[in-house]
């Protein structure tokens, strides 16, 4: 097949960074070695993909970037926009962005009339609330990896705090009334017919459950391109080094750890290495006190990914607690790195993590998940 013109919306997209951005810039990356892609994405990415083109063999073809004009409504990475992000206001955000997709969306018409493409991908940001408008093109449209559609189990919401509870549990029931009534999803669905990407299957199953539709599985984030071939082994006497590493929110649910970690016997020699920061930093910091065992636990902060490469690497055995997430950039790393690794049997962890490689726990009660 010769390769095709693809128009691309992916207003997250750096090459240095992971979670959404990470997203973005891998699938594109993938795209590009068989297609010729056009991609429409966010102005305050430009500094980081100039860089990569700079930092790239010239023998290397790259897909041709388009910023979008940036506007004061558009959100950018500002202390302003970031505590919007952190706190009650977040719902600003979604208004923001929609009004980004609608300037990217008058973008990509204009594009079209002049390159005149085969094909449009509607890519990041991967929440199903935001399909953007390139489905109203008269093209073939895909749209995916796709994310969002699973609540976050209502009997663990007690144990995320009462602000974390009223935060996933009026998640829980705004996902319940978009998923049954907004009508933009919907349309790009039924457009979409045939080129559906589910990040998760569990994702896969939502999409069939509340829009009739198939999609194919596929994972959101590639393979790290660091990979090691043997790992820290824990020599008999040494103490069990435990890694954890997320953004300190409610959802990502450290405390199941910390709590599970504060039962086993004293005689069992084990150090918890915590990387990533946000608002639960400190409430967390005092659970350990509570529970006695912050004179094990190691708070790194957020660092740069290097490091937080090599902290993992030096672990025993990496651990996830996240009870909200796809497949998480943290768990392919530490499986790239050789660590086995200990997580909830949902998500995306469900489809990555096997006997092989780590342990799954069942996902019924608190008690089980932290026991």
């Amino acid at each position: 097949m010769p390769p095709l013109k693809i128009l691309v919306s992916a207003f997250a997209c750096d090459p240095y960074s992971g979670s959404e951005e990470g997203v973005g810039w891998g699938w594109i990356k993938a795209l590009s070695k068989d297609h010729s892609l056009w991609v429409i994405t966010a102005d305050f990415h430009r500094a980081a993909i100039e860089k990569a083109f700079r930092d790239t063999a010239p023998s290397v073809s790259f897909p041709e970037f388009h910023f979008v004009t940036p506007k004061p409504w558009h959100y950018s990475p500002t202390k302003g926009w970031r505590f919007i992000e952190g706190s009650i206001f977040k719902p600003i955000m979604n208004c923001a962005y929609r009004l980004w997709l609608r300037d990217a969306f008058r973008m990509a018409k204009e594009l079209h009339r002049e390159v005149k493409f085969d094909i449009v991908h509607q890519l990041t940001y991967v929440g199903f609330r935001f399909p953007g408008h390139l489905w109203k093109l008269d093209l073939p449209f895909v749209w995916g990896p796709i994310g969002g559609l699973e609540n976050t189990p209502w009997r663990f919401l007690p144990g995320l705090g009462f602000g974390g509870c009223l935060y996933y549990a009026g998640r829980n029931i705004v996902n319940a009334f978009d998923k049954k009534y907004l009508p933009g999803p919907k349309k790009a669905f039924k457009k979409a017919r045939g080129g559906i990407i589910a990040a998760t299957t569990g994702i896969q199953n939502e999409i069939d459950r509340w829009y009739g539709m198939e999609s194919e599985a596929i994972c959101e984030i590639g393979p790290p391109p660091d990979r090691v071939r043997m790992h820290s082994i824990r020599k008999p006497g040494e103490r069990l080094r435990i890694s954890w590493s997320g953004q300190h929110l409610p959802g990502k649910a450290l405390p199941l750890l910390l709590r599970s970690l504060s039962r086993l016997p004293t005689i069992i020699r084990w150090q918890l290495d915590i990387l990533g920061h946000g608002p639960c930093t400190e409430k967390w910091q005092r659970l350990t006190k509570k529970l006695g065992i912050d004179n094990r636990c190691q708070w790194h902060g957020q660092v740069p990914r290097s490091e937080a490469i090599q902290l993992v690497n030096r672990s025993h055995l990496f651990v996830i607690t996240s009870l909200k997430d796809l497949t998480s950039t943290v768990l392919l790393e530490a499986l790239a790195q050789g660590v086995p690794v200990i997580c909830p049997d949902h998500c995306g962890f469900a489809d990555v993590v096997t006997d092989d490689c780590g342990i799954k726990i069942t996902v019924r009660t608190p008690r089980q998940l932290s026991g």
